[in-house]
């Protein structure tokens, strides 16, 4: 499942994650953002909701591998 948050400020990003875990509460995510603040908050949420989360860098993209 792929959250595709490119061109949201936060707090969006994180909405849009909320959602998609609260929905299918699936065991990996892929998010991409194109941003470092949501970076970071995503990845706070994430963290928080017990997932592990890998960055990588695309360009002017990131793409964030949420994984339980």
């Amino acid at each position: 499942m792929v959250v595709d948050a490119r061109g949201y400020s936060c707090p969006m990003p994180v909405v849009m994650v909320q959602k998609a875990v609260k929905a299918d509460a699936p065991a990996a995510l892929e998010v991409l953002v194109d941003n470092q603040c949501s970076v970071e908050n995503v990845t706070r949420f994430a963290e928080n909701s017990g997932y592990k989360v890998s960055v990588a860098a695309e360009g002017q993209d990131f793409r964030l591998c949420l994984n339980k």
